[in-house]
This record gives structure tokens, C-alpha cells and sequence, in this order.
């Protein structure tokens, strides 16, 4: 069985910079990658156990997100696992199944399992159900969203919503459409009212009246998104349709498709994120890409930093995103 002095002595390295690293110590780039090909090259295992005992740390993360189906996030999810674990972390992933009530008891329980640190995408708005992690010094990462009260203690990977709401909808005016609808989340959940926001901007900065008519809110279900999609289309008949969320765009994919509308001849269409539906639709739709990759090395990296050294000032990260071509507009 390999050992640390092995990977030393491949890789050479000092025993003190071989054992850093895996102990979730940060490293020089050039090195760390020296370690990782000896460790595969070895079949090197870290005993957890073991590191858990000297460190006295559960080298365990908590996640908790709204829903493990949703393919979007867990996307993400799924990579910053990867690079977590090259650190030698484990990640413990609960749904909180879009429920407040839920995920207050998912933070309870992650905290009982002694993680180092929690990565939280939340259902709730505010900063309630994250008040014991603030009160134990857990450090923090949030997904998607930013809580009012947490800017001195959690940090957060974000997009820029309202530029990705208003570059979507400015390319559905420049397509000659002004009988815009838009689909969103809750009416007060930041990340969808940055939306709007951009929205409406592009809106002012064109000079076409908003019709508040077209503004239509949902709870965050493709359910009730697919609900709305249909009411939309069928009551209001806008000519363009820009779905600004992932559930939002499920559910407006599967009213397009239930009624038969032919896109873009009847009715053009942008979604935001690319959804399980995005691949198999004929015409290609068009959608707003978030850079899911850089969101996860965002995340991961952020965590690392605050678990590895002291007094981390917290911050908010903001990343780009960009139109996906398709067919629908």
C-alpha cells in the first residue's frame, strides 16, 4: 500500500508539502497537480478517519438545495464535488423539496453532523434558517441567491441577472416584438426581481409601454408555471414569451407543446438555463446560459479558501451569462 513518503519520493517534494496537500492545506498549482498524478499513479487512499482524528474536523460539507431532481443545479453541484473531493472533502447533499420548513431542519441537520461547511441554493428569502450557522461560525457559500443581513458573514456565487433578463429581452425586441411576456419565480425572491428589473429596462431604454398583464409571478413549480404558460398564451396571446427561470422554462416548454404553437412563426421564445427539454425540442430553443462551470470552481474554490485560512473576509462573486442560439426567435 502507497504511502505519503512514496509520493514524496516520486513526485519530489518535501514530506511537509505532500502531507499539506492532503490535509487540505493549499498548495503551489505546479505541485498540487505533482501530487494528484502520483496519488493516481499510486492508487493513494487518505484515511479520513484518520486525518478527521489529528485535524479534528469532519472533512464533510453540507449542501443543501431545493431540489436533487432539478438537473440545472445539480449540474453545478455535481463539479463542485468533484473539486471538493480532490481536496479530500465529502459532500452531504439534502433536498430541502422547495419547503422553508424543510430546509431549516436540512441546515439542523447538517450541523449535527459536524461539517465544516455548508453550501446552501435557498428556498427561504431570508436569513432565518441560516442563523445557527452564522451563530457557530461555520463558514458559508451561498448559490443563486444573496440574503439581506448575511453580507458580513456568508459569501455567495451569483449572475448577473438583471443584464441577463435585459440582454434576452432586447433580443426579442430587436426581433420587432413588443407584446413581450415575462414568467417568473415569487414576487420576493431577489434573483426574480432582478429580472424583472432588466426587463423593464430594456423596456424604458426602447420606449415600449409595459403591460403589467404580461408580468406573471409563480411559486417556483413547473406545475404552476405550465398553469401560467397557458393562461398567458391563451387569454393575453403575446407574441414573444421569455421564461426567466429554470422551472419557468420546464413549465412553458410543456404549454407550448400541449397547445401546438409553432415557434417562432407563432410565437417567439427565450428560456433561461438549459433544461432537460432544451435538447430534445424541435425547433432548438433559444436560452440564457449561465457558465455553470465557473459557478462550481467559484463555489468550490470560495469554500476552500475559507476553510483553509483565517479571517476570510466574505464576498459576492458576479458572473456573466450569455445567449444560447437557437431556433425560436
Amino acid at each position: 500500500m502507497a504511502t505519503i513518503k512514496d509520493i514524496a519520493k516520486h513526485t519530489g517534494l518535501g514530506l511537509a508539502t505532500v502531507s499539506k496537500y492532503i490535509n487540505g492545506g493549499t498548495v503551489k498549482e505546479k505541485n498540487k497537480i505533482a501530487i494528484e498524478q502520483a496519488i493516481d499513479t499510486f492508487g493513494y487512499t487518505v484515511n479520513h478517519t484518520a486525518r478527521s482524528l489529528r485535524s479534528g474536523k469532519s472533512m464533510s460539507i453540507g449542501v443543501i438545495l431545493p431540489q436533487i431532481k432539478e438537473v440545472f443545479r445539480t449540474t453545478i453541484l455535481s463539479r463542485v464535488e468533484e473539486l471538493l473531493r480532490i481536496n479530500g472533502y465529502s459532500l452531504i447533499f439534502v433536498d430541502s423539496k422547495l419547503s422553508p420548513r424543510r430546509e431549516k431542519e436540512a441546515v439542523e441537520f447538517v450541523i449535527s453532523k459536524q461539517v465544516d461547511g455548508i453550501i446552501n441554493i435557498p428556498v427561504a428569502f431570508n436569513k432565518d434558517h441560516l442563523m445557527p450557522v452564522v451563530e457557530k461560525n461555520i463558514p458559508l457559500v451561498l448559490i443563486d441567491f444573496t440574503l439581506p443581513g448575511l453580507e458580513d458573514y456568508a459569501s455567495a456565487v451569483v449572475v448577473d441577472n438583471i443584464n441577463a433578463a435585459k440582454m434576452a429581452t432586447e433580443h426579442l425586441i430587436k426581433a420587432g416584438h413588443t407584446h413581450i411576456a415575462i414568467l417568473l419565480g415569487t414576487d420576493d425572491a431577489r434573483m426574480d426581481l432582478e429580472r424583472l428589473e432588466g426587463y423593464k429596462q430594456a423596456h424604458a431604454e426602447h420606449g415600449i409601454k409595459i403591460q403589467q398583464e404580461l408580468i406573471k409571478f409563480t411559486d417556483y413549480t413547473i406545475k404552476q408555471a405550465y398553469e401560467r404558460s397557458k393562461e398567458l398564451l391563451t387569454i393575453l396571446k403575446p407574441t414573444a414569451l421569455f421564461s426567466a427561470n429554470y422551472y419557468a422554462t420546464m413549465g412553458a416548454i410543456m404549454a407550448i407543446q400541449s397547445m401546438n404553437i409553432q415557434m417562432p412563426k407563432d410565437l417567439a421564445y427565450i428560456g433561461f438555463d438549459k433544461t432537460p427539454l432544451t435538447d430534445v425540442f424541435s425547433p432548438p430553443i433559444t436560452y440564457i446560459e449561465q457558465p455553470l462551470e465557473e459557478i462550481a470552481m467559484q463555489v468550490a474554490n470560495i469554500m476552500l479558501e475559507k476553510l483553509t485560512t483565517e479571517n476570510v473576509k466574505p464576498k459576492t462573486v458576479t458572473l456573466s451569462t450569455k445567449i444560447h442560439p437557437g431556433e425560436t426567435v
